[in-house]
């Protein structure tokens, strides 16, 4: 068997990874003639470090970011409502990780030239549709590699799927399956669903840096304070460059707009905007660990985007043909589990076509079946809150604060919010009831076993 990929973002790297591990060969497609560590800050919860561990960068993934010790949940005005410990401080056999999403993407990239091969990430191939047949898959691509006066890739004509872009193929890669982890602007996915429309915005918009500050809590604390409609995010993704400081990464979301409202821009991680711009946007927090209007404005590099999802869909498979990742199931960023969730979509997909090598359509069916439905409920539930829906709670309630959190809830509902949040999303599967090791033991790498 042979999988066609399109896309190296991390759904589709940690997607070659998993199916090498399973034996079942596969090459990937990524538009960008460069691959570049972009981005700011990620976390990986424990179910899905397992999943990374099982193909041996369970060391490299912790070198390159921070075990995250705890979480606190605040009011925007910074009093505690919610504190709760994380990775194996909360009794998982694998620690929760928060790092730099290129980083991530770096992590994965390189293993996957180190176990593929050099090649096996091409670049400068931008897919413009695909054919497919009952026994193969064929997808094509403008190769911005190729000669422009060579014309014999044209020679199969335009194809039958298209994205409506009136782009001529220069390159074409034939396989028994093609999988679309081409992100929430997925091509694959227009051409599916092609009367879609383009992504939904909630109204919030969404501030993003980071840089090394001075560490705070434990150095490895994760911060939420405020809820849906104000919220400001900090957790340190990496040693700093000097003692004593962590990169430390910041988010901002402020609702500007009525949820429906047609995204303000394309969502793009790349969109940078000044520090000085963002004086206002930090006004509405008070936190008592983090000087963050100033951490704000010693950031270098800032980017807004829209916060965006896709409605659920009914089916992400056609044929030999099927989605991944963000191309599936784009979700608002809460819950720390945009990048998990591709993660577990990459070990569903290459067990099921490791088991069912004679027939892979039939693999992508239950592949779909078993992910489609977490996916779509983790997608939903982001929507009102994800487990941040403690905060939204407290604030509804007392909305200038409080003395007392008792006064304002049980906190019996706030622990019922987040754990039915981990067991909707599989966050909690991996949790044991016995002990573990030290928290502070050095992680163990599990061994690849196809190599």
């Amino acid at each position: 068997m042979k999988v066609v990929i399109v896309g190296a973002g991390i759904g589709g790297l940690i997607t070659a990874l998993r199916l090498h591990h399973r034996g079942v060969d596969c090459e990937i497609y990524e538009q960008s003639e460069q691959i570049r560590e972009l981005g700011v800050g990620i976390n990986t919860l424990p179910n899905a470090v397992k999943e990374l561990a099982e193909v041996g960068l369970l060391d490299r993934l912790a070198d390159a970011g921070i075990l995250t010790r705890e979480l606190i949940y605040t009011h925007r005005r910074g009093q505690e409502i919610m504190r709760r410990p994380c990775g194996r401080h909360a009794g998982f056999d694998y620690p929760q990780i928060s790092l730099h999403r290129g980083r991530l993407q770096g992590v994965l990239l390189r293993a996957v030239r180190e176990r593929l091969g050099p090649d096996a990430v091409r670049t400068g191939h931008r897919l413009v549709g695909f054919e497919q047949d009952a026994d193969r898959v064929r997808a094509h691509f403008t190769d911005r590699h190729a000669d422009p006066t060579d014309r014999s890739a044209d020679s199969t004509g335009r194809r039958a799927d298209s994205a409506g872009r009136g782009d001529e193929p220069r390159a074409s890669a034939e396989g028994d399956v093609l999988v679309a982890a081409d992100g929430i602007h997925s091509t694959v996915r227009s051409i599916l669903f092609p009367d879609e429309g383009p992504p939904r915005w909630n109204g919030v918009m969404m501030w993003r840096g980071a840089t090394d500050w001075p560490e705070y809590g434990t150095g490895a604390s994760q911060m939420i304070a405020g809820g849906t409609e104000a919220k400001l995010v900090l957790y340190p993704i990496a040693p700093g460059e000097r003692p004593g400081t962590r990169l430390t990464n910041w988010a901002i979301c402020l609702k500007t707009g009525e949820p429906g409202d047609p995204p303000p821009q394309r969502q793009d991680w790349s969109r940078r905007v000044d520090a000085s711009d963002l004086d206002s946007r930090v006004a509405p927090f008070h936190t008592s660990l983090v000087d963050h209007a100033a951490l704000v404005k010693a950031t270098r590099d800032c980017y807004e985007l829209p916060m965006c999802d896709r409605d659920p869909l009914p089916h992400w498979t056609r044929g030999r043909v099927t989605l991944l990742g963000d191309a599936a199931h784009p979700m608002y960023p809460m819950g720390s589990n945009g990048a998990g969730q591709a993660i577990m979509d990459a070990v569903s997909l290459s067990e099921h076509l490791a088991r069912s090598p004679a027939d892979p359509a039939a693999a992508l069916l239950a592949y779909q079946d078993e992910r489609l439905p977490i996916t779509s409920e983790v997608v939903l539930r982001n929507r009102t809150g994800g487990p941040e829906n403690v905060i939204d709670e407290v604030e509804r309630r007392a909305p200038d604060g409080f003395t007392r959190l008792e006064d304002v809830i049980d906190p019996a509902t706030l622990e019922a919010i987040v754990s039915g949040y981990a067991q909707a999303s599989g966050g909690s599967r991996e949790q044991v009831n016995r002990p573990t090791a030290p928290p502070d033991a050095t992680p163990t790498t599990a061994p690849d076993a196809s190599e």
